[in-house]
């Protein structure tokens, strides 16, 4: 709470201690349903007029952690990327044109203004990206699959797997959360971006595939924020697509650190071992997109 300046830090202390605050454990639910509703409207709702006023909260001993959703920024930053990746006439069959320029040019008066570009929040579609893993480890994660009465509060620190027996469409609280320290965070990432550029080399390639450029962005991303911060790796809405054997089984930051640690002493078997194993599962869950 202290990385925030007044008058935000007050607000943000209030907003913690209310009642009325979505909890952690619908607040991605809530974030869903309100981008849904912007989306099929007619004529969609690309950026919210205001920025919202919601965030995730955590409590650990006496410290209150808050992450802004920051839902008009990144809804800029999404827009921005989707006009970036598809044809003109593709993307104007999603948002008419005059829409599409409208929205441009309040983005531009925003950067113009001098307000921040830097959200609380990195999100990636239909997979998680293979840097994403190399911050954490595999102690710190959470996993829950909906077993009656379990769920995840803000005022619970994230330390143990609990398995439910319940199908997955029908969990009441289905999470896979990885949570540690800034400090840990960026000493993981500063001691893999020479391995990853040695190895890999710093070429964009396939945006799936680990490479020292996108290590090296998610560094300068961790940079930015108070040394004593928090950093999650959240799952999301995926932990919808895979079933709880899956979920069980998925020991994609432990494969990354033995990967890198194969990188380092030049084990390349076993390095190749470990990429494969998380190719293999996050390809499949990546062609999802492109499914009927």
């Amino acid at each position: 709470m202290t990385a925030f300046p007044e008058p935000a830090r007050t607000l943000w202390t209030a907003y913690a201690d209310s009642r009325r605050r979505p909890r952690r454990i619908h607040a991605l639910g809530a974030e869903h349903d309100d981008a849904a509703r912007r989306v099929v409207g007619v004529p969609p709702e690309v950026v919210p007029d205001r920025e919202s006023r919601d965030a995730y909260v955590r409590r650990v001993g006496d410290t209150i952690y808050v992450c802004p959703w920051e839902t008009r920024l990144r809804s800029w930053l999404a827009f921005e990327r989707f006009r970036g990746e598809h044809a003109a006439a593709l993307a104007a069959a999603f948002v008419p044109p005059p829409l599409a320029e409208r929205v441009v040019r309040e983005f531009e008066q925003w950067k113009r203004a001098g307000r921040p570009l830097r959200p609380h929040i990195l999100t990636s579609t239909w997979h998680v990206p293979l840097d994403w893993f190399v911050p954490f480890a595999r102690g710190e994660r959470c996993l829950m699959l909906g077993a009656p009465g379990a769920g995840y509060g803000p005022e619970e620190d994230a330390s143990q797997e609990q398995a439910g027996h319940g199908p997955a469409t029908a969990a009441p609280a289905r999470t896979l959360i990885y949570v540690t320290s800034m400090g840990e965070a960026r000493r993981r990432v500063a001691a893999a971006l020479p391995v990853v550029r040695e190895t890999l080399g710093d070429g964009s390639g396939e945006v799936f595939l680990l490479s020292a450029g996108r290590l090296d962005t998610l560094a300068r991303w961790l940079g930015e924020f108070h040394p004593r911060a928090l950093v999650e790796l959240d799952y999301g809405g995926l932990v919808h697509l895979l079933d709880d054997r899956t979920l069980q089984g998925d020991e994609s930051v432990a494969e990354m650190a033995v990967a890198l640690t194969g990188m380092e002493r030049g084990e390349v078997e076993l390095t190749v071992a470990m990429y494969k194993r998380l190719l293999a599962r996050w390809r499949p869950v990546r062609a999802l997109e492109s499914a009927n």
